[in-house]
């Protein structure tokens, strides 16, 4: 099972409609909430849509490995 913490930074298997493909974890648990770090929209996603729609972690948030 992955782990997700708030502020790791993913990419999604579709690209946003403004182009961008990043996105910073902001909330995690049942449903995932994140935020498009190119203009800032936020989505809210069942874990299982999240997880299918995962393409690629990024970056982890250092804070949360220790």
């Amino acid at each position: 099972m992955m782990r997700y913490s708030v502020g790791d930074i993913v990419r999604m298997r579709k690209s946003h409609p403004c182009g961008g493909d990043q996105w910073e974890i902001m909330r995690t648990g049942v449903d995932i909430r994140i935020k498009c770090t190119t203009c800032g929209r936020v989505l809210m996603l069942p874990r299982p849509k999240f997880e299918k729609s995962l393409k690629a972690i990024i970056s982890e948030n250092s804070k949360n490995n220790s």
